[in-house]
């Protein structure tokens, strides 16, 4: 066969497949499955508010900076739990926050599928110093790691009180994560 036979048979065999190349499905991931079933939906993530980055990588440890309860329109869940929130208010609080640390997580290692294990959560209430359900809080967003990723969302976990959040959020949560 000469080259200019291959070079034609190799520009129409391209030209047959070209066209499927984009039509090419990726199944959706197990999490991003979970996800929909459970009727949520992974927020936009944003860019740090200040000098930090929102996640490091070292071996197969994802250190997640802390995140809020952002909402759509950019504003914060803000107020102290037990005097300008509710108990009920700040769980709600804690579950918006862990969808915005799952998009953080999702960007840094794109596929949740590949968390391993949710390992330590360290879940801060913007409360007054009579407030001592902080764990009750923090259970929105533990509660919300357990329905998405079943025994591997699981964690280790410290809930704190504190006088004062950036933004004046009602609470920030940090999170490590293993991944395979």
């Amino acid at each position: 066969m000469s080259k200019c036979t291959l070079l034609s048979k190799g520009l129409v065999l391209t030209l047959l497949i070209l066209p499927f190349l984009g039509q090419a499905q990726t199944k959706p991931s197990k999490i991003d499955q979970k996800l929909k079933e459970l009727g949520l939906v992974l927020p936009a993530t944003s860019a740090p508010i200040a000098n930090y980055v929102n996640a490091v990588q070292t071996g197969k440890l994802i250190f997640l900076a802390g995140k809020g309860p952002k909402r759509e329109d950019g504003t914060y869940i803000t107020g102290k739990v037990g005097s300008d929130l509710t108990l009920e208010q700040g769980y709600e609080a804690a579950q918006l926050t862990a969808l915005h640390q799952l998009a953080a997580l999702k960007a840094q290692i794109g596929n949740l599928d590949r968390v391993k294990r949710i390992v330590k959560v360290l879940g801060m209430v913007n409360c007054g110093p009579d407030f001592g359900d902080q764990p009750k809080v923090i259970n929105g967003f533990s509660d919300l790691m357990v329905k998405v990723f079943g025994e591997k969302g699981k964690h280790a976990r410290s809930a704190v009180g504190v006088g004062s959040l950036p933004s004046k959020m009602a609470v920030e949560v940090e999170m490590i994560v293993e991944i395979e």
